[in-house]
Protein backbone atom coordinates (compact mmCIF):
# COMPACT_ATOMS: atom_id res chain seq x y z
CA UNK A 1 0.00 0.00 0.00
CA UNK A 2 1.28 3.46 -0.83
CA UNK A 3 1.98 5.81 2.05
CA UNK A 4 -0.89 7.96 3.31
CA UNK A 5 -0.64 11.75 3.18
CA UNK A 6 -2.57 14.06 5.46
CA UNK A 7 -3.05 17.55 6.77
CA UNK A 8 -3.10 18.76 10.35
CA UNK A 9 -5.32 21.83 10.12
CA UNK A 10 -5.21 24.38 12.93
CA UNK A 11 -6.42 27.91 13.47
CA UNK A 12 -4.00 30.23 11.73
CA UNK A 13 -4.51 32.98 14.29
CA UNK A 14 -3.32 30.82 17.19
CA UNK A 15 0.27 31.58 18.16
CA UNK A 16 0.43 30.09 21.68
CA UNK A 17 3.27 27.62 22.08
CA UNK A 18 1.08 25.17 24.04
CA UNK A 19 -1.03 24.67 20.93
CA UNK A 20 1.81 24.71 18.40
CA UNK A 21 3.74 22.19 20.49
CA UNK A 22 0.75 19.84 20.27
CA UNK A 23 0.47 20.18 16.49
CA UNK A 24 4.20 19.57 16.06
CA UNK A 25 3.97 16.53 18.35
CA UNK A 26 1.06 15.13 16.34
CA UNK A 27 3.07 15.60 13.15
CA UNK A 28 6.05 13.80 14.67
CA UNK A 29 3.91 10.87 15.81
CA UNK A 30 2.38 10.63 12.33
CA UNK A 31 5.88 10.43 10.83
CA UNK A 32 6.83 7.63 13.23
CA UNK A 33 3.67 5.76 12.17
CA UNK A 34 4.42 6.11 8.47
CA UNK A 35 1.93 8.91 7.83
CA UNK A 36 3.13 11.98 5.94
CA UNK A 37 1.50 15.19 7.18
CA UNK A 38 1.67 18.92 6.68
CA UNK A 39 0.80 21.55 9.27
CA UNK A 40 -1.69 23.87 7.58
CA UNK A 41 -3.30 27.03 8.90
CA UNK A 42 -7.04 27.09 8.37
CA UNK A 43 -6.84 30.49 6.66
CA UNK A 44 -4.45 29.06 4.07
CA UNK A 45 -7.38 26.98 2.80
CA UNK A 46 -9.74 29.21 0.84
CA UNK A 47 -13.16 27.52 0.52
CA UNK A 48 -14.90 28.53 -2.70
CA UNK A 49 -18.21 27.41 -4.17
CA UNK A 50 -17.87 27.84 -7.91
CA UNK A 51 -20.51 26.74 -10.43
CA UNK A 52 -22.27 24.87 -7.66
CA UNK A 53 -19.20 22.89 -6.57
CA UNK A 54 -17.12 23.11 -3.41
CA UNK A 55 -13.44 23.66 -4.26
CA UNK A 56 -10.32 25.08 -2.63
CA UNK A 57 -8.22 28.00 -3.78
CA UNK A 58 -4.78 29.01 -2.60
CA UNK A 59 -1.45 27.22 -2.26
CA UNK A 60 -3.00 23.82 -1.47
CA UNK A 61 -5.77 23.78 -4.10
CA UNK A 62 -4.17 21.00 -6.13
CA UNK A 63 -3.40 18.69 -3.21
CA UNK A 64 -5.61 15.72 -2.29
CA UNK A 65 -4.87 14.54 1.26
CA UNK A 66 -5.95 11.04 2.28
CA UNK A 67 -7.03 12.38 5.66
CA UNK A 68 -7.29 15.58 7.67
CA UNK A 69 -6.75 15.91 11.42
CA UNK A 70 -8.89 18.96 12.09
CA UNK A 71 -7.77 20.77 15.26
CA UNK A 72 -9.96 23.83 14.88
CA UNK A 73 -13.58 24.83 15.45
CA UNK A 74 -14.24 26.42 12.07
CA UNK A 75 -16.97 23.93 11.24
CA UNK A 76 -17.92 25.67 7.98
CA UNK A 77 -14.45 24.95 6.58
CA UNK A 78 -14.48 21.40 7.97
CA UNK A 79 -17.81 20.72 6.27
CA UNK A 80 -16.51 22.24 3.02
CA UNK A 81 -13.60 19.79 3.10
CA UNK A 82 -15.96 16.88 3.72
CA UNK A 83 -18.14 17.89 0.78
CA UNK A 84 -15.01 17.75 -1.35
CA UNK A 85 -14.63 14.13 -0.29
CA UNK A 86 -11.87 14.41 2.31
CA UNK A 87 -11.93 12.28 5.48
CA UNK A 88 -11.89 14.64 8.47
CA UNK A 89 -11.14 13.74 12.11
CA UNK A 90 -13.23 14.84 14.04
CA UNK A 91 -16.10 15.41 11.62
CA UNK A 92 -17.61 18.86 11.15
CA UNK A 93 -20.86 17.70 12.74
CA UNK A 94 -19.11 16.21 15.77
CA UNK A 95 -17.16 19.43 16.38
CA UNK A 96 -20.35 21.48 16.01
CA UNK A 97 -22.22 19.21 18.42
CA UNK A 98 -19.54 19.73 21.08
CA UNK A 99 -18.49 23.33 20.48
CA UNK A 100 -21.97 24.75 21.09
CA UNK A 101 -22.71 23.79 24.70
CA UNK A 102 -26.42 24.55 24.32
CA UNK A 103 -26.57 22.15 21.39
CA UNK A 104 -24.55 19.52 23.29
CA UNK A 105 -27.05 19.43 26.17
CA UNK A 106 -30.02 19.37 23.82
CA UNK A 107 -28.65 16.42 21.84
CA UNK A 108 -27.78 14.48 25.01
CA UNK A 109 -31.24 15.18 26.45
CA UNK A 110 -32.75 13.11 23.63
CA UNK A 111 -31.07 10.10 25.25
CA UNK A 112 -31.80 11.08 28.88
CA UNK A 113 -28.12 11.53 29.71
CA UNK A 114 -27.74 12.75 33.33
CA UNK A 115 -26.60 16.37 33.54
CA UNK A 116 -27.34 19.52 35.57
CA UNK A 117 -30.68 21.25 35.06
CA UNK A 118 -30.07 23.66 32.18
CA UNK A 119 -31.93 26.66 30.74
CA UNK A 120 -30.92 28.31 27.47
CA UNK A 121 -30.91 32.10 27.43
CA UNK A 122 -33.33 33.67 24.92
CA UNK A 123 -32.02 35.18 21.71
CA UNK A 124 -31.71 38.97 21.75
CA UNK A 125 -31.18 40.72 18.39
CA UNK A 126 -28.38 43.33 18.29
CA UNK A 127 -30.93 46.02 17.43
CA UNK A 128 -32.96 45.20 20.55
CA UNK A 129 -32.43 45.33 24.31
CA UNK A 130 -33.65 43.26 27.23
CA UNK A 131 -36.56 45.08 28.85
CA UNK A 132 -38.76 42.21 30.06
CA UNK A 133 -37.22 40.29 32.96
CA UNK A 134 -39.93 37.70 33.58
CA UNK A 135 -37.82 35.01 31.88
CA UNK A 136 -34.99 35.68 34.34
CA UNK A 137 -37.39 35.57 37.28
CA UNK A 138 -38.20 31.99 36.26
CA UNK A 139 -34.49 31.12 35.99
CA UNK A 140 -34.07 32.25 39.60
CA UNK A 141 -37.02 30.13 40.71
CA UNK A 142 -35.81 27.04 38.85
CA UNK A 143 -32.13 27.16 39.75
CA UNK A 144 -31.82 29.24 42.91
CA UNK A 145 -28.52 30.81 43.93
CA UNK A 146 -25.76 30.21 43.29
CA UNK A 147 -26.07 28.92 39.75
CA UNK A 148 -23.66 28.62 36.83
CA UNK A 149 -23.80 30.84 33.75
CA UNK A 150 -21.94 29.54 30.69
CA UNK A 151 -21.33 31.14 27.36
CA UNK A 152 -22.31 28.64 24.69
CA UNK A 153 -18.88 28.90 23.11
CA UNK A 154 -15.78 28.82 25.27
CA UNK A 155 -12.76 26.82 26.39
CA UNK A 156 -10.67 26.13 29.49
CA UNK A 157 -13.45 27.34 31.83
CA UNK A 158 -12.79 30.96 30.88
CA UNK A 159 -16.40 31.72 29.90
CA UNK A 160 -18.04 30.09 32.93
CA UNK A 161 -19.31 32.18 35.86
CA UNK A 162 -20.81 31.44 39.27
CA UNK A 163 -23.77 33.75 39.92
CA UNK A 164 -24.51 34.43 43.61
CA UNK A 165 -27.37 36.92 43.58
CA UNK A 166 -29.79 38.91 41.43
CA UNK A 167 -27.46 41.88 41.05
CA UNK A 168 -24.72 39.68 39.61
CA UNK A 169 -27.28 37.93 37.44
CA UNK A 170 -28.70 41.07 35.86
CA UNK A 171 -25.23 42.50 35.40
CA UNK A 172 -24.25 39.41 33.36
CA UNK A 173 -27.55 39.52 31.45
CA UNK A 174 -26.70 43.06 30.42
CA UNK A 175 -23.11 42.17 29.57
CA UNK A 176 -23.94 39.01 27.59
CA UNK A 177 -27.37 39.80 26.18
CA UNK A 178 -26.11 39.42 22.59
CA UNK A 179 -23.84 36.45 23.36
CA UNK A 180 -25.34 32.92 23.23
CA UNK A 181 -25.29 31.51 26.75
CA UNK A 182 -27.13 29.30 29.21
CA UNK A 183 -27.92 28.95 32.90
CA UNK A 184 -27.20 25.76 34.79
CA UNK A 185 -27.74 24.21 38.18
CA UNK A 186 -24.68 24.46 40.43
CA UNK A 187 -23.61 21.00 41.59
CA UNK A 188 -22.41 21.82 45.11
CA UNK A 189 -21.05 18.30 45.65
CA UNK A 190 -18.64 18.85 42.75
CA UNK A 191 -17.44 22.30 43.74
CA UNK A 192 -13.82 22.63 42.72
CA UNK A 193 -13.54 19.07 41.41
CA UNK A 194 -14.41 17.09 38.33
CA UNK A 195 -13.03 14.27 36.20
CA UNK A 196 -11.94 14.15 32.60
CA UNK A 197 -12.13 10.93 30.64
CA UNK A 198 -10.34 10.93 27.30
CA UNK A 199 -12.08 8.85 24.65
CA UNK A 200 -10.35 7.47 21.54
CA UNK A 201 -12.60 5.36 19.35
CA UNK A 202 -14.66 3.15 21.62
CA UNK A 203 -12.25 3.21 24.57
CA UNK A 204 -11.52 5.37 27.59
CA UNK A 205 -7.75 5.61 27.20
CA UNK A 206 -6.84 8.01 30.02
CA UNK A 207 -8.57 9.68 32.96
CA UNK A 208 -7.72 12.31 35.51
CA UNK A 209 -9.41 13.97 38.45
CA UNK A 210 -9.05 17.74 38.71
CA UNK A 211 -9.41 19.79 41.87
CA UNK A 212 -9.12 23.36 43.06
CA UNK A 213 -9.27 24.83 46.55
CA UNK A 214 -9.72 28.39 45.32
CA UNK A 215 -12.16 28.16 42.39
CA UNK A 216 -15.48 26.41 41.73
CA UNK A 217 -13.96 25.39 38.38
CA UNK A 218 -11.35 22.65 38.44
CA UNK A 219 -9.66 23.35 35.09
CA UNK A 220 -5.90 22.86 35.16
CA UNK A 221 -5.56 26.00 33.02
CA UNK A 222 -7.11 27.99 35.89
CA UNK A 223 -4.70 26.64 38.48
CA UNK A 224 -6.43 23.38 39.35
CA UNK A 225 -4.47 20.29 40.29
CA UNK A 226 -4.63 17.12 38.20
CA UNK A 227 -4.02 13.52 39.22
CA UNK A 228 -4.42 10.18 37.49
CA UNK A 229 -7.81 8.61 38.17
CA UNK A 230 -9.35 5.18 37.65
CA UNK A 231 -13.01 5.73 36.67
CA UNK A 232 -15.74 3.28 37.54
CA UNK A 233 -17.41 1.19 34.86
CA UNK A 234 -20.50 3.40 35.18
CA UNK A 235 -18.41 6.53 34.59
CA UNK A 236 -16.71 4.95 31.58
CA UNK A 237 -20.04 3.84 30.17
CA UNK A 238 -21.50 7.34 30.54
CA UNK A 239 -18.53 8.93 28.76
CA UNK A 240 -18.63 6.38 25.94
CA UNK A 241 -22.37 6.89 25.47
CA UNK A 242 -21.82 10.64 25.10
CA UNK A 243 -19.01 10.10 22.59
CA UNK A 244 -21.18 7.80 20.50
CA UNK A 245 -24.22 10.11 20.60
CA UNK A 246 -22.18 13.16 19.59
CA UNK A 247 -20.24 11.29 16.91
CA UNK A 248 -16.69 12.04 18.02
CA UNK A 249 -13.67 9.93 17.08
CA UNK A 250 -11.80 11.32 20.08
CA UNK A 251 -12.77 13.76 22.83
CA UNK A 252 -12.25 14.83 26.41
CA UNK A 253 -15.45 14.27 28.40
CA UNK A 254 -15.83 16.14 31.69
CA UNK A 255 -18.01 14.62 34.39
CA UNK A 256 -19.17 16.12 37.68
CA UNK A 257 -19.71 14.41 41.02
CA UNK A 258 -23.40 14.53 41.97
CA UNK A 259 -25.00 13.07 45.11
CA UNK A 260 -23.26 9.87 46.28
CA UNK A 261 -20.56 10.63 43.69
CA UNK A 262 -22.89 9.66 40.86
CA UNK A 263 -21.43 10.97 37.61
CA UNK A 264 -23.26 13.56 35.52
CA UNK A 265 -22.07 15.26 32.34
CA UNK A 266 -20.47 18.68 32.49
CA UNK A 267 -19.09 19.17 28.98
CA UNK A 268 -17.74 17.33 25.94
CA UNK A 269 -14.65 18.71 24.22
CA UNK A 270 -13.98 17.51 20.68
CA UNK A 271 -10.63 19.31 20.50
CA UNK A 272 -9.58 18.72 24.09
CA UNK A 273 -6.05 19.74 24.99
CA UNK A 274 -3.92 16.79 26.16
CA UNK A 275 -0.91 18.22 27.98
CA UNK A 276 -2.31 17.91 31.52
CA UNK A 277 -3.76 14.42 31.12
CA UNK A 278 -0.62 13.07 29.45
CA UNK A 279 1.55 14.58 32.18
CA UNK A 280 -0.39 13.20 35.13
CA UNK A 281 -1.17 9.76 33.67
CA UNK A 282 1.96 9.10 31.63
CA UNK A 283 -0.29 7.95 28.77
CA UNK A 284 0.49 9.38 25.34
CA UNK A 285 -3.05 10.20 24.23
CA UNK A 286 -1.78 11.90 21.07
CA UNK A 287 -0.13 8.67 19.93
CA UNK A 288 -3.31 6.71 20.62
CA UNK A 289 -5.30 9.17 18.49
CA UNK A 290 -2.89 8.70 15.57
CA UNK A 291 -3.02 4.90 16.02
CA UNK A 292 -6.81 5.08 15.83
CA UNK A 293 -6.78 7.26 12.72
CA UNK A 294 -4.26 5.03 10.93
CA UNK A 295 -6.25 1.90 11.77
CA UNK A 296 -9.46 3.54 10.59
CA UNK A 297 -7.86 4.66 7.32
CA UNK A 298 -6.40 1.22 6.61
CA UNK A 299 -9.72 -0.45 7.39
CA UNK A 300 -11.61 1.88 5.06
CA UNK A 301 -9.00 1.50 2.30
CA UNK A 302 -9.30 -2.29 2.59
CA UNK A 303 -13.07 -2.05 2.25
CA UNK A 304 -12.72 0.13 -0.86
CA UNK A 305 -10.17 -2.32 -2.32
CA UNK A 306 -12.57 -5.22 -1.80
CA UNK A 307 -15.39 -3.24 -3.43
CA UNK A 308 -13.20 -2.53 -6.47
CA UNK A 309 -12.41 -6.25 -6.83
CA UNK A 310 -16.12 -7.04 -6.75
CA UNK A 311 -16.83 -4.38 -9.36
CA UNK A 312 -14.11 -5.80 -11.63
CA UNK A 313 -15.47 -9.32 -11.22
CA UNK A 314 -18.93 -8.15 -12.23
CA UNK A 315 -17.73 -6.01 -15.14
CA UNK A 316 -14.08 -6.83 -16.02
CA UNK A 317 -14.03 -4.23 -18.80
CA UNK A 318 -14.07 -1.41 -16.21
Amino acid sequence: MTSLNGWIVYNGHVTSSKFMDLFIELQGICANKGLNTKLIKHNELIPVIDKGRAILKGKYEDEKPDFIIYWDKDTALARHLEIMGFKVYNSALAIKNCDNKSLTYQILSEYEIPMPKTINAPLVYPSCKVNDFSFYDTVEQELGYPFVLKESYGSFGMQVYLIHNRDEFLQKVEELQYVPHLYQEFIETSKGRDMRLYIVGDRVVASMIRSSETDFRANAELGGNAASYEPTEAQKDLALRCAKILGVDFAGIDLLFAENDEAIVCEVNSNAHMKAIMKCTGINVAELIIDYIKKDLLRNNTKEHKKSIVRLAINPEK
